[in-house]
């Protein structure tokens, strides 16, 4: 059973910084992690090989210093690693990166089964998964929840839809997105980390997978971030005295004078505290 896992380097903060020009992530390597669904990926691929036999091979596309987290990888039971990288591939989406993720499937070779993470933490898209699936013309499934047996020809798994559960029969080569509770993720041990040290990380260019540079980076990306700010948090107290037919009429109008507001912009969260003192009566 030959099993490509792709995985993605997301920062591992909500303190992150975006580009002036291109309003794309800044990834320098720094404080970055695997992307957490990703991990539990490469735990089921390896459970799958420990027992099934065959070879667990983790791919991603991104800068030279995703190869630290591929050898994570490898020191967790994977076996082979390759790492898209090329400045042709900055700034894609997740067409673009589907695209060139589809050339180093391509590149790897004979495969029986691809996994994914339900989503990367830092775009929340859930698309890549379904995406290099379309592009490589094979069958997939998302947020499955458990595979309850596999062959070299087929896989049943359950999946979650809606809260409900799913049982599908997949004939392979397919593509699957998994869930976090999936499994348990290992820690490495000690010849594992070594053997993640040892190994040989793949690094492939655009050139080496002869691709398309009009369908890589920001030119192959029909979604592109045009503005990104900090949404304004505003916040009002307003006291409000009276007999209980003033102070109903005070709020009525100060509530359809905020809503006009909140009606006009978006910019904001409009939120209003209403202190009444006074007797109500009934």
């Amino acid at each position: 059973m030959n099993i490509i896992v792709c995985i993605k380097q997301v920062p591992s903060s909500n303190e992150v910084h975006l580009d002036p020009v291109t309003h794309t992530l800044v990834r320098d390597g720094r404080n970055s992690v695997i992307n957490p669904f990703d991990s539990f990926a490469v735990e089921e691929a390896v459970r799958i090989k420990e027992a099934l036999g065959g070879k667990v091979t983790v791919l991603s596309m991104g800068i030279p210093a995703v190869e630290s987290l591929l050898r994570d990888a490898v020191s967790r039971g994977a076996d082979e690693a390759v790492l898209l990288t090329d400045r042709a591939f900055a700034g894609a989406d997740t067409l673009a990166t589907s695209y060139a993720l589809s050339l180093g499937v391509q590149a790897i070779g004979a495969y029986d089964l691809i996994l994914c993470g339900k989503m990367a933490v830092d775009g929340d898209t859930a698309q890549i998964g379904p995406e290099l699936a379309e592009t490589l013309g094979i069958p997939h499934v998302t947020e499955v929840r458990s595979i309850l047996s596999i062959s070299e020809q087929e896989l049943i798994c359950l999946k979650v839809s809606d809260g409900e559960e799913q049982q599908l029969k997949v004939k392979l080569p397919a593509l699957l997105t998994v869930l976090k509770d999936i499994n348990m993720p290992r820690l490495p041990s000690i010849p594992g980390v070594k053997r993640g040290l040892a190994a040989e990380c793949r690094i492939l260019s655009a050139t080496d997978v002869a691709a398309d540079k009009d369908r890589c980076g920001l030119s192959g990306s029909p979604t592109q971030v045009v503005a990104t700010f900090v949404p304004q948090r505003n916040q009002a107290t307003v006291e409000i005295y009276g007999s209980a037919a003033e102070q109903a009429s005070e709020l009525i109008s100060i509530l359809q004078l905020t809503g006009a507001k909140a009606s006009m912009t978006d910019d904001g969260d409009h939120s209003l505290y209403a202190t009444v003192h006074g007797e109500v009566t009934r």
